[in-house]
């Protein structure tokens, strides 16, 4: 049975926003896991580190199993200890979003986040031979490369993950414009990411939406939805659909999701209540059909 799965957080909510949302998705969320921990910048995991074993024992109360992510970009010394520190757990299991954490791991069995690149049939193969597990692809993968790749990883015993709701990671950068973009350094941020729950937005030199910064993450100003092909992706093989926490109801999203991939509602109906949801921010589905990643083919096609 295809599971529903939650991504980590990737921006710097409050410990207490981070608190509620867990509490909500342990009691109300109809998902099946959930991925905790600092993906994106080190310097925010302090202001959560004492709450996670509280979120991962009312999480794992509430049935859901709770894996724990690893930061995609390692650079300083702190970050290299805390990566080590987490491929040195036994339990719960791990999802590994950087080459430091493959070497830390020392070919014991862990998940490969979406920031490792598994592109082809190649990549999934040589990471299956270092201790992987579980494969969450790249959310700019079209059907055709996502249907190979599941097939690959599926010959090898691997699970395989898919994006299907949520804002796409396009880039990390050694570099803070989050921090750049109000005059400050990024060693002297003043954590002004926190201001943005949901991204900054960036927009063209005519006023147009284009991007999300989230400190060095880069992300698309759409939220990806793949609703409509969950189907599709089932069909193919794919064991996880990943939705990744914004700044909505999530646990509606959650809800509509699951319905769809339940068979309780059409890919229409819960198309229609999550444009409710997430008003004023719009979908795209475009990388999956192999075009520009912000197009929105499956409601142009529809209509």
């Amino acid at each position: 049975m295809t599971k529903l799965t939650l991504g980590p957080i990737a921006y710097h909510w409050s410990a207490e926003m981070r608190r509620d949302f867990y509490a909500r998705i342990a009691d109300e969320a109809p998902v099946d896991e959930v991925y905790l921990g600092e993906v994106i910048c080190s310097k925010r995991a302090p202001f959560f580190e004492a709450e996670l074993p509280q979120a991962m024992e009312r999480l794992e109360r509430a049935g859901k199993t709770v894996i724990l992510s690893s930061l995609a970009e390692v650079v300083l010394k702190r970050e290299r200890k805390a990566t080590a520190d987490l491929a040195a757990m036994e339990t719960p299991e791990i999802e590994i979003n950087n080459a430091s954490g493959l070497y830390a791991r020392g070919r014991r069995p862990h998940r490969i986040g979406p920031f490792m690149n598994a592109y082809n049939e190649a990549t999934i193969g040589w990471m299956a031979a270092q201790g992987a597990t579980h494969v969450c692809l790249p959310a700019e993968l079209p059907k055709e490369a996502i249907a190979v790749a599941t097939k690959a990883a599926r010959d090898l015993g691997l699970g395989v993950e898919v994006q299907v709701f949520g804002r796409a990671s396009l880039a990390v950068s050694a570099r803070c414009y989050h921090a750049r973009a109000h005059g400050r350094t990024k060693d002297n941020c003043l954590f002004v990411c926190e201001d943005d729950p949901d991204g900054m937005p960036l927009k063209t030199r005519d006023d147009r939406p284009i991007l999300r910064v989230n400190g060095i993450q880069t992300q698309s100003e759409s939220y990806v939805n793949l609703t409509p092909e969950i189907p599709a992706l089932t069909g193919m093989g794919v064991t996880h659909l990943r939705l990744m926490p914004q700044a909505v109801d999530m646990v509606a999203v959650a809800q509509a999701v699951r319905d769809v991939l339940d068979g309780r509602t059409a890919p229409a109906e819960a198309e229609a209540r999550l444009c409710a949801l997430c008003a004023g921010t719009s979908f795209s589905d475009g990388f999956y059909h192999g075009t520009a990643g912000y197009r929105r083919v499956a409601l142009a096609a529809a209509g």
